[in-house]
């Protein structure tokens, strides 16, 4: 045998040997698993990373927002979110992911989707949350760095915008139960909400269009018939629960209007006018003859701490605010004013019979009044509302024969109890000095 036929052989054998072949095949599928694996912890960090400036944006966007609208300054609301984003991203760790100079107030157009800068805006802000090369805070790669990506810039934006629940604005809103009788009417549009549950007797009417809302729809009182006898319940029954943010700023409204803010002024208010401070006798009773229309007045108490307004024409456009029980005497009309007071009793401000507040004017702009208190409200029968409101942080309760609401806000801390025979219209226009907190959504 020649050496030559011998070589021959032995690469015919060598060829024809699969020996080994499945180390080769898993070199490979290792090196495939090894990159793979690799992109997937690279996609993965940088979804993680984006993750994490998007919930920044979004917080600080919200936290920013929410500070405006007790901030006369938007600096300190940019600052107090920016403590916000110290605490769940550090600079330490992260870099400074958002500055003040990334948070702007403006406007937002819901329709154009377009944001523009407002620097004295309540309504919206943009907040824009980055990691970058120019602020040596870039997010690093593991297997990408091959290709050339050492660092990814990266760079995510929110825009936050309030908003005012119509319920707020036309209906009855409490904390806790809301309870109304038999034989009332709520037209298209009028709203009652509570954040426990409502309870409804029986031979009342709800038009298509109104909306009877709490937590849990199940938790609806009613009797044994009261579907049946209640037209058009069913169909207006919402789940749902707000934050009763206008309880909480009561403190701040009341104040405001003590010290002239025009913030929470009326505007038939002058807030360069002087306040004019009052003190009664003790048997002395408030007439429209000791005020001045559009003045802020501070009014003492009288008798046995208890402030008695009784005016047999109309208190009209004015401020009143006081640290006293309110009572209203008969047939008392307020129209274009503010009645305010700090004391907490449950029935910090009481009537006789037949008050009116605001004008009857078919939900025309102006003639609105406003009743503001730290405790309860008790109204006893004929109550007729227009265009008005009632803010207690207590209980608000009033009696037979409330005919005449046409426009009516009432927000209560604690119950509203309503009772029978009633008629509750829905204006949709004509609240115009009534007061509103702002509510908080994203909108890109």
């Amino acid at each position: 045998m020649t050496h030559t036929s011998f070589t021959l052989r032995r690469i015919r054998r060598f060829r024809k040997d699969e020996n080994g072949a499945i180390t080769i095949f898993g070199l490979f599928l290792f090196a495939a698993i090894v990159v793979v694996g690799g992109l997937a912890i690279d996609m993965h960090n940088l979804m993680t990373a984006r993750t994490q400036l998007q919930i920044s944006a979004d917080m600080t966007a919200h936290a920013a927002l929410y500070r405006r609208d007790y901030e006369t300054d938007p600096a300190k609301a940019k600052t107090q979110a920016l403590a916000l984003v110290q605490a769940s991203m550090p600079k330490a760790t992260y870099g400074n992911v958002i500055e003040a100079k990334d948070i702007t107030f403006g406007k937002w157009d819901p329709v154009s989707e377009k944001f523009t800068p407002s620097a004295n805006s309540r309504s919206a802000v943009h907040v824009y949350s980055t990691r970058l090369n120019s602020k040596s805070n870039p997010v690093s790669t593991f297997v990408l760095r091959v290709l050339g990506y050492v660092n990814y810039d990266m760079t995510v934006q929110s825009v936050f915008t309030t908003f005012r629940p119509t319920c707020f604005r036309e209906g009855f809103v409490s904390d806790e139960r809301i309870d109304v009788q038999s034989n009332n009417a709520y037209q298209n549009g009028f709203c009652i909400h509570s954040n426990d549950y409502v309870s409804v007797n029986s031979n009342n009417t709800f038009e298509t269009g109104t909306v009877v809302s709490m937590p849990d729809m199940e938790n609806i009182d009613l009797p044994r018939s009261g579907w049946e006898s209640n037209e058009g319940l069913q169909a207006a029954l919402r789940e749902g629960y707000y934050r009763l943010r206008i309880i909480n700023k009561l403190p701040f409204m009341i104040q405001g209007l003590k010290d002239r803010d025009p913030e929470y002024l009326p505007d038939y208010i002058d807030p360069l006018d002087a306040v004019k401070y009052i003190s009664l006798k003790n048997s002395d009773k408030l007439t429209m003859a000791d005020l001045t229309k559009d003045r802020v007045h501070v009014v003492g108490c009288g008798k046995n701490g208890v402030l008695t307004i009784d005016e047999p024409a109309a208190i009209d456009s004015v401020v009143l605010v006081t640290d006293c029980v309110i009572k209203f005497g008969q047939a008392l009309k307020i129209t274009n004013s503010v009645i305010a007071t700090t004391h907490t009793d449950t029935k910090s401000i009481t009537s006789s019979s037949s008050i009116t507040l605001g004008k009857n004017d078919n939900c025309a702009d102006g003639g609105g009044s406003v009743l503001l208190t730290m405790g309860g409200i008790s109204l006893t029968s004929k109550i007729h509302v227009y265009g008005s409101q009632m803010i207690a942080a207590g209980n608000i309760d009033f009696t037979a024969n409330a005919d005449g609401i046409q426009g009516a806000s009432l927000i209560a801390g604690g119950t509203i109890d309503g009772t029978s025979n009633g008629k509750m219209a829905f204006c949709g226009s004509g609240m115009t000095n009534i007061y509103e907190a702002e509510y908080f959504r994203m909108a890109y």
